[in-house]
């Protein structure tokens, strides 16, 4: 893999192996001065990125291990693949990002999420982690034992995980609707009763005064219509102009949960493709104040933005996931490809932030400095990061220090 999805970032290393088996994975690990893992390149940010040994999934065995109230399987399996066969048994994910194009180890590495007041980061449904250290040594880390919650959300700083076992849950059908027109005055003083209003709930705005909700159903749940905006008269896209038939069913026509939650269709290609995109998370009780300092500026984003997604996520446990210890308002930003013009504005975007105490999605681009210093577990996760590989191997990619934890 030579570049990212989305071509802003060119790999460093100097060769891509693809194992087909734990021995061969440990192997290219132990005989390596330095490597790292990579998925299916959906970062926009260098956290996959080495000067040595590319170790990429795609080849491993799928594995997919039904047991109590969970499931095993491979890192590199995408989502919409998982969410195939769970569905197959009657069995589901209570969460899914916006895309399910992504690997399981890609997602959970770095505490991608959904949408939902009480929707937690797919990072927190994961029970076991089994991962390839420096060494080349098979370590598992369980739920409730020592280093657990350092070990989940660590973006390959701790080894190469090559299997996950999740919590699932029974299958649901969900109803997605989307409403138009939803004044940004309404999400600041009703942003409590506009997120809480369904199972899943993101606002896409370009911050001149009006929004645009999906909503996602839990079929059974009682529906509670917006009272602001209109329902949209057609299928539509989070970015204006794109086409929606890439996008999930909308209308209110239920539909089982992998194929409602995520915003794009598996079999399509996901939001717009040549992009970058930044995220900030920030306090849920900040939220009305942070949506009022980025509409401020507005005119600056607009040469930029293409579209940006307000959602609301669950708080987890885990050390270094930007919802550790507090329920979060997450503000998207999908960015033309321009990375100058990007990156001067995300300081403007940072600055206005910041009173906030704002955490940057890890796969995403950023221009805050110290971000490992924002988690108050960041401590710890260095320790962890030392014992399980002391020599650096998983961290040559840190240039700027902000994966070290």
């Amino acid at each position: 893999m030579s570049t990212n999805w989305a071509g802003n970032v060119t790999f460093s290393a100097t060769r891509t192996e693809h194992p087909g088996s734990v021995d061969e994975v440990r192997r290219l690990v132990a005989g390596a001065t330095t490597a790292r893992a990579v998925g299916t390149g959906h970062s926009f940010s260098r956290i996959a990125d080495t000067t040595g040994t590319q170790v990429a999934l795609d080849a491993m065995p799928e594995v997919f291990e039904v047991g109590d109230r969970a499931v095993r399987a491979d890192a590199g399996m995408r989502l919409a693949r998982l969410a195939e066969l769970l569905q197959a048994r009657g069995l589901a994910l209570p969460a899914m990002p916006s895309l399910p194009h992504i690997s399981i180890a890609g997602a959970t590495a770095t505490a991608t999420h959904g949408s939902g007041d009480d929707v937690p980061s797919l990072a927190s449904l994961v029970r076991r982690v089994e991962l390839v250290t420096a060494e080349g040594e098979t370590v598992t880390f369980a739920r409730g034992e020592e280093g657990f919650d350092g070990a989940v959300v660590a973006f390959g700083a701790l080894g190469v995980v090559t299997h996950v076992e999740l919590e699932v849950v029974d299958t649901f059908d969900v109803e997605q609707r989307v409403y138009d027109d939803v004044p940004l005055d309404a999400l600041v003083e009703d942003f409590d009763a506009i997120f809480g209003s369904a199972y899943s709930v993101s606002a896409f705005t370009d911050w001149h005064g009006r929004a645009r909700v999906f909503a996602k159903h839990r079929a059974g749940d009682e529906r509670r219509p917006l009272r602001v905006g209109r329902d949209a008269p057609e299928a539509r896209h989070p970015v204006e102009g794109q086409p929606p038939h890439r996008c999930t069913a909308q209308f209110g026509v239920p539909g089982p949960w992998h194929e409602r939650l995520p915003h794009f269709r598996a079999d399509f290609l996901p939001s717009v493709g040549e992009e970058l995109q930044a995220e900030y998370f920030v306090p849920r009780e900040h939220a009305g104040q942070a949506l009022r300092a980025l509409e401020g500026l507005r005119d600056e984003l607009a040469p930029f933005l293409l579209t940006s997604e307000i959602r609301t996520v669950a708080a987890d446990t885990q050390w270094m996931s930007m919802v550790h210890d507090r329920p979060s308002a997450a503000f998207h930003f999908t960015w033309r490809p321009d990375e100058v013009g990007v990156r001067a504005v995300l300081r403007r975007v940072e600055e206005a932030l910041l009173p906030f105490d704002p955490r940057p999605h890890w796969g995403k681009v950023t221009e805050l400095p110290d971000v490992a210093g924002r988690y108050p577990r960041a401590r710890d996760f260095a320790e962890l990061c030392a014992r399980l590989d002391p020599t650096g191997k998983f961290r040559d990619n840190t240039r700027d220090g902000r994966f070290t934890g």
